[in-house]
């Protein structure tokens, strides 16, 4: 950020060897590694019931004496697995970005890192609540319509290999557009851009959610709208928290 020129020197200004930096961030990595392998470990045993939970939105919408299907060998295992996966590292995101917090933060200044914490928190927060809306809301209504459209002779039986990408894809898509607002703050006050400018864009930024919509979700408007809409009203909360930056020090 821009801000760094507001302030004379980093707090820790002893340059330290390059050779240190790579130890210093190797061991962030480890320990990083360290804790995801922790968790997953921990949660393993219940790899199936965290499979079963994940996929209750679509199961409560299948035909009475429907299931889901693996149609590889493997998949009954490995399915569960890459969830617990997925979802260990996930869970581990708030000591990952305090390792990564901890690399950088010796070469920050003050204000910066008071200003760094709240939007690190917020960051985190965010992309849990995206998630949660993804699962809460997006999935049981489009679950809904697309085991309600198709031909009467055909009968609904989802892959559960087929199953875990298309969530997996669409969490990651919730989790990222739900830092819009952090990363609009972060335009604003590095300097970017200005709020004014945003406000004359919005048009366009209108026109991109809807874009980001089609290309991040599935085919249909369902989806593409429960995506984009969010994405405009949290661009609108970037914006309001925007006005809130904080005045510079003489």
């Amino acid at each position: 950020m821009c801000l760094m020129s507001e302030a004379p020197e980093p707090e820790n200004d002893k340059e330290q060897p390059l050779v240190q930096h790579l130890l210093e961030l190797r061991r962030r990595l480890l320990h990083s590694l360290l804790v995801i392998g922790v968790v997953f470990i921990g949660m393993i045993w219940f790899a199936n019931d965290i499979y079963q939970y994940v996929s209750e939105p679509l199961r409560a919408h299948f035909p009475e004496g429907s299931t889901m299907i693996a149609t590889e060998v493997a998949s009954p295992f490995l399915a569960p697995f890459k969830l617990t996966l997925v979802l260990s590292f996930f869970l581990a995101i708030p000591f990952v970005l305090h390792q990564v917090w901890a690399f950088i933060a010796p070469g920050l200044y003050s204000r910066e890192k008071r200003l760094a914490i709240p939007l690190l928190v917020a960051s985190v927060v965010l992309f849990y609540l995206g998630m949660a809306f993804a699962y809460y809301v997006v999935f049981p209504l489009i679950f809904a319509f697309f085991t309600s459209v198709g031909p009467e002779s055909v009968t609904v039986m989802t892959d559960i290999n087929r199953y875990l990408e298309f969530i997996l894809k669409l969490f990651f898509a919730f989790g990222l557009a739900f830092e819009i607002p952090v990363a609009t703050v972060l335009m604003v006050w590095s300097g970017i851009t200005t709020v004014e400018r945003l406000k004359v864009k919005r048009p366009y930024i209108v026109v991109g959610c809807f874009v980001m919509g089609m290309l991040l979700t599935p085919p249909d408007v369902i989806s593409q709208s429960l995506l984009a809409i969010p994405m405009w009203l949290l661009f609108e909360a970037g914006i309001v928290f925007s006005k809130l930056k904080p005045s510079s020090p003489e």
